[in-house]
């Protein structure tokens, strides 16, 4: 069995408690997608109450880890020793 359907990304819900993107099952649940799949470069997601399945459809550069210093200020330079006369 294929997936259900194709869904964009921007079609989906961001639920900030459970960390998913969600979007609307036939079943009545959600198919759920987590940040950490997507960053992984997961496409599907899936209904934790029946088979159905969905393919999501976005940019994985989108949701690429910043780098660890991103957000960071930068260190401020060392000032050079001043020689005392």
């Amino acid at each position: 069995m294929g997936s259900y359907d194709e869904v964009e990304i921007e079609d989906m819900t961001w639920n900030e408690e459970l960390q998913v993107y969600q979007y609307s099952c036939p079943c009545g649940d959600l198919f759920e997608i987590s940040l950490e799949d997507l960053r992984a470069g997961e496409e599907i997601a899936r209904c934790p109450s029946c088979s159905l399945y969905i393919t999501v459809i976005y940019n994985p550069e989108d949701f690429q880890e910043p780098p660890p210093d991103a957000g960071k200020a930068p260190l401020p330079a060392t000032p050079a020793p001043v020689p005392v006369q």
